[in-house]
């Protein structure tokens, strides 16, 4: 199986060649670089499947690399690393068309969730990949949108994250805290009660139509069922 290029740009040397070597443990082929200015070389070179942009970086911004990547391939899935305090920014980050974004610090197995979901909607058809189309709803990853016929919600940035993974593994089960890692990066007591909330609040969203079902698996986790 060929291994997935990820293009890793981190200027913390110490915490990039942490994640770096983790994730070559794990089988990905990792290109790190630290300085802004290299990396539009670094990614003409690599030709990597995904890129990893911290934001805060030597000599050129994470925003500034992606728009300047994506003109380059427009297809290739970014994902940015922000401080707590770059969260807004990173949000309308999105909009310059990254797939996501990870607040530091982060766990690797929560890096690893969050880079199977955006190449997973990476693949596919020709169609727009950020969009679902499922039941009698539509829901766009870029604006954080929810359409049916009778409504248009928008949802919260955690409330969309929850809503791809569950479609991410439609009509599959899926562990608890698998989703609690990719979304709040922590299994915690008070993430699992939030959790609870928001299922609830999707459960409400989605029950017009009736061959939707996000079902509980005691013990578990969930099952988002689509017929």
């Amino acid at each position: 199986m060929q291994k997935v290029k990820v293009l890793y740009v981190e200027d913390e040397l110490y915490l990039g060649q942490i994640v770096k070597e983790t994730l070559k443990s794990r089988n990905y082929d990792i290109w790190l670089v630290s300085d802004g200015a290299l990396v539009v070389d670094a990614f003409k070179n690599f030709q990597p499947d995904i890129c990893v942009l911290d934001v805060m970086l030597p000599n050129k911004d994470g925003f500034t690399l992606g728009k300047e990547i994506l003109e380059l391939d427009k297809e290739i899935p970014i994902i940015y690393l922000t401080a707590k305090t770059q969260a807004e920014s990173a949000i309308k980050g999105l909009g310059i068309g990254a797939k996501d974004y990870i607040r530091k610090p982060f766990s690797i197995e929560e890096l690893i969730l969050r880079m199977e979901n955006v190449l997973a909607l990476s693949k596919g058809n020709d169609q727009d990949k950020s969009i679902f189309e499922f039941g009698h709803f539509s829901f766009s990853m870029i604006n954080f949108e929810l359409k049916s016929p009778t409504q248009h919600n928008t949802l919260s940035y955690k409330e969309a994250q929850l809503l791809n993974i569950l479609l991410q593994h439609k009509n599959k089960k899926i562990e608890r805290e698998k989703i609690l890692k990719a979304v709040w990066g922590t299994d915690s007591f008070v993430n699992s009660r939030t959790l609870d909330v928001y299922i609830n609040k999707l459960r409400k969203l989605l029950k017009e139509d009736t061959s939707i079902n996000i079902k509980t698996l005691k013990g578990v986790g969930y099952c988002f069922i689509v017929d």
